[in-house]
């Protein structure tokens, strides 16, 4: 017997459903400290991550797009001919991630790799006929996601929290040029000492 659901003719330890067709009792949980994670602010991102996710998975259902798969089939479509690499590096997703993501966006018809015509050993990414068709619902769906978000945390929270992502992502943009540029001009330093 659990504290979920009480002992019972057709309910108890023998297996069979609870009488008369009625679903199993929940009980109420206590509320549970969070102790210093309710001042993390990556803890609290994730929450919400999540959320979001899960609702965008939710409404994406019918096309079966999980939202990496979204993103570049959005970041191609506004980009066509953009390399495997290039993409990996805007969305920020591991490259042999990005090319199982591909391949199956691929089987499904919604992508294609060509040749690209500036880099033999690159491939150009373009969405195919069928994948510019299927994005447009799946677009619509997903304003429709941004819709209910926007609804479930206001204009104002959903404004303030892009503004603070945006400067966020692009303060990390310039720390990796900075890097890069750094690392560079070691590299070159290395070549002539």
């Amino acid at each position: 017997m659990t504290d979920e659901q009480p002992r019972g003719a057709g309910g108890g330890d023998d297996g069979t459903a609870p009488a008369g067709g009625a679903e199993r009792v929940r009980r109420k949980r206590p509320a549970i400290a969070l102790g210093v994670l309710d001042n993390h602010l990556g803890y609290l991102a994730r929450r919400l991550q999540l959320w979001i996710f899960q609702d965008f998975t939710r409404t994406l259902r019918k096309f079966d797009i999980r939202p990496a798969q979204y993103s570049v089939l959005v970041v191609v479509e506004a980009n066509a001919g953009l390399s495997q690499a290039d993409v990996a590096e805007a969305l920020g997703i591991e490259r042999a991630r990005l090319v199982r993501l591909l391949d199956e966006l691929e089987h499904r018809g919604l992508i294609r790799r060509q040749p690209s015509p500036r880099d033999r050993r690159s491939h150009a990414l373009v969405l195919t006929r069928e994948g510019a068709r299927k994005l447009k619902p799946i677009r619509d769906l997903a304003a429709a996601h941004e819709a209910r978000l926007e609804a479930t945390l206001g204009s104002d929270t959903r404004r303030l929290l892009l503004g603070v992502l945006r400067t966020f992502n692009d303060a990390q943009a310039r720390a990796s040029a900075d890097a890069e540029g750094a690392e560079a001009l070691n590299t070159a330093s290395d070549l002539r000492g």
